[in-house]
């Protein structure tokens, strides 16, 4: 029996463009979060492609994928750059997990982690299966960022209570 959701507000749905790199060929599609559904997602915003925090914490990311596809989990950068910086970063970086172009913030103004100056506040949001937001964190400062092992906890947490 599905777990009842409706505490939970819903996550808002978009659509961005983005691309993520696949055997050295970066993939260019347009993701969008109602078609995501039936499975975890992690929204990971952050403020810019190539910047030391930024850069270690995508990279993280994807060095651990596989512990998010344990959990059925799939992981999303979202940045206020364009697919084509996107793209030069995620193959500088070998970066494997999707990139999102939201060049004009309407989607971090959407979740709320919009900032004058820095544009937009390095957050993470997990969202359940049915659509709705589980878990977000967002980073005052921007220096640091949430380690894999915590987003995984929230994951187990969710499948834990969707049982």
């Amino acid at each position: 029996m599905p777990k009842d959701t409706s505490s939970r507000p819903p996550a808002p749905d978009f659509t961005l463009p983005g691309g993520r790199l696949v055997n050295g060929h970066f993939e260019r599609q347009t993701y969008s979060l109602s078609a995501h559904r039936g499975r975890p997602l992690v929204l990971a915003f952050y403020p810019g492609d190539d910047t030391p925090v930024c850069t270690r914490q995508m990279c993280s990311y994807t060095n651990h994928l596989e512990q998010f596809a344990t959990l059925d989990a799939e992981v999303w950068g979202i940045s206020p750059q364009d697919v084509d910086s996107h793209e030069n970063f995620a193959r500088s970086k070998k970066i494997t997990l999707p990139l999102l172009a939201d060049t004009d913030r309407a989607v971090a103004r959407s979740f709320g982690v919009t900032a004058p100056l820095i544009g937009v506040r390095r957050s993470v949001f997990v969202i359940d299966a049915a659509g709705s937001l589980s878990w977000q964190h967002t980073a005052l400062l921007g220096t640091t960022f949430q380690p894999v092992a915590a987003l995984v906890t929230q994951l187990s947490l969710l499948k834990t209570r969707s049982r």
